[in-house]
């Protein structure tokens, strides 16, 4: 039956057209860290998201209404946002490490009348859910590998999903403008802002699939990054959709398995942010490192300090870009432009500036905030419910990304430090990178964070530096073996003035340390703290 009514910018269109035309085509794997995984076709993705869009449909959810997915890297959370664009309805994807007040408040703020969550994240949704009545409907995805007990309160999605037959939905919506999702900042400063996501942003996928990653139809991706990030969809599940390229996810990005999952899958491509590269770099080197199929890692804010060595040791070429959910873009293609620089702006796309307080200017080789806009069509940011801040972050018609960087004279332009969080410490500006680098390469420690405190100097603006680590299994500190390394490799300045060791570091779904929460431990004085006699 011919379909020439559909639309293929919206994803649930797509992915219709698609189970016509070639059903068995296998498309995305997840495989759930236990050896176990499935294998989708779009046939698959059509069909058991049209299940799920009937299920939310008799539940009252259509057009404009909100339902939060809070779960890990599931084959449910794709149904569930194909569903959603079937019906019109917002996805609210949710951290699922998200607890307590953090989880409460993005229910409440996103006005959620339903959520879909997985075995792992229950116990949280049932600590919190009593308290929240605008949430009309509960849906469980019990997943054999998570050994969750089965709860007469709330609907199993397990059955829904397991029906042979059912009263298909058609498509709700033809808008490219309707909104698909709601993505929160990661709010490491401040609540987080909900970004609305309209269904034409798959245009702006398939754009940076052609023109920046650049993917082969043999490509084999992988991503461990949470899909509820807007890295992992960007970078691996909507170009693997639209471009017919197998995709692997992961439950959660694990650092020791991840050559593992690439070698097994022949995977040719990963993604992952700065935190993460540092993670993996610090794991003890083997001999066979560099056998592996991987040949490009799509990476924004790969530290400086071990960009080459990353490089060398696994053999693979970096390709290194910047964006954020609200927007701005840029990137370094492969064998271009220096180390360091995250790149420049899409040619006849985007235009970016590097300006001082008062919006004039800055020369090369001096820091400003970044700020850009569309050289077609409005620069917009639509914040949920918070119409002033949507305004203010697009004043005068540029995004205010609060990334404070400076260009070079040949236009290629770095990451400096995010706007009020700069590290100076005796007036030289400390990189984080490179402390974080040499700590690293120490046997014992696994992952380390370096970040500031208010200097007990007193000095106006100064910091003391804090190395929050944690250990290797079976590992004990050694606090002087750390700060003999440190005095090795690093000047004066460089060196921190505290060893904190914890269990692990907290992150944001994007994997960027939440060095508050360190602080805070600091301050309480809880876990192992050493001063070192720098």
């Amino acid at each position: 039956m011919p379909k020439a009514h559909l639309n293929q910018v919206i994803a649930s269109h797509f992915v219709e057209l698609k189970a016509d035309q070639v059903p068995d085509q296998e498309i995305l794997i997840f495989e759930d860290g236990s050896g176990s995984e499935e294998i989708l076709s779009y046939a698959d993705l059509h069909h058991q998201s049209n299940k799920l869009a009937r299920l939310l449909a008799d539940q009252g959810i259509g057009k404009g209404d909100t339902f939060a997915v809070y779960m890990r890297n599931h084959p449910e959370f794709v149904y569930a946002l194909l569903a959603g664009t079937t019906l019109g309805a917002i996805a609210v994807p949710i951290d699922p490490r998200h607890r307590g007040e953090r989880l409460k408040f993005l229910l409440e703020n996103s006005g959620a009348k339903a959520v879909l969550v997985s075995g792992e994240c229950m116990g949280a949704l049932e600590e919190l859910i009593d308290e929240m009545p605008q949430i009309k409907f509960v849906t469980v995805a019990y997943r054999s590998e998570q050994d969750v007990p089965v709860s007469a309160k709330y609907h199993p999605l397990n059955e829904t999903l397991e029906q042979d037959s059912w009263q298909r939905v058609e498509q709700q919506i033809m808008d490219v403008r309707h909104p698909m999702q709601i993505i929160y900042t990661s709010g490491t400063t401040g609540p987080p802002k909900g970004v609305m996501i309209r269904n034409n942003r798959t245009g702006l996928f398939t754009i940076l699939t052609r023109l920046v990653w650049q993917y082969k139809k043999d490509d084999i991706l992988y991503n461990g990054l949470s899909l509820t990030h807007g890295n992992a969809q960007a970078v691996t599940l909507f170009p693997a959709l639209y471009s017919g390229i197998k995709a692997v996810f992961s439950p959660r990005f694990t650092k020791s398995r991840i050559w593992y999952i690439c070698r097994k899958y022949g995977c040719t491509s990963f993604s992952l942010l700065g935190g993460m590269m540092s993670a993996i770099y610090s794991e003890p080197p083997r001999e066979d490192d560099a056998d592996n199929p991987v040949k490009k890692v799509i990476s924004a804010g790969t530290p400086p300090a071990i960009w080459e060595d990353f490089e060398k040791r696994f053999d693979v070429k970096i390709l290194e870009w910047y964006g954020s959910v609200e927007g701005g873009f840029a990137y370094k293609p492969i064998g271009k432009g220096p180390i360091g620089s995250f790149g420049k702006p899409v040619p006849g796309i985007m235009e970016f500036k590097v300006v001082d307080e008062t919006d004039g200017e800055q020369p090369p080789d001096t820091t400003g905030e970044l700020i850009c806009r569309l050289l077609k069509g409005e620069t917009k940011v639509d914040y949920l419910g918070m119409p002033e801040a949507s305004k203010e972050k697009t004043r005068g018609g540029w995004l205010r990304t609060g990334d404070m960087v400076h260009r070079d004279k040949d236009g290629w332009h770095y990451f400096d430090y995010r706007k009020g969080e700069e590290l100076r410490r005796a007036g030289d500006f400390i990189q984080p990178d490179q402390v974080e680098k040499v700590i690293g390469e120490h046997p014992d420690i696994s992952e380390v964070c370096v970040y500031g405190i208010p200097a007990a100097s007193g000095a106006p603006g100064e910091s003391d530096l804090v190395a929050a680590v944690t250990l290797f299994e079976e590992k004990e500190i050694d606090p002087e073996s750390i700060l003999l390394k440190c005095r090795e490799n690093l000047a004066a300045n460089f060196i921190p003035s505290y060893l904190q060791v914890v269990e692990e570091i907290p992150k944001t779904i994007s994997e960027k340390p939440l060095d508050r929460f360190l602080r805070e431990a600091l301050e309480k004085k809880e876990g192992k703290i050493y001063k070192l006699d720098t």
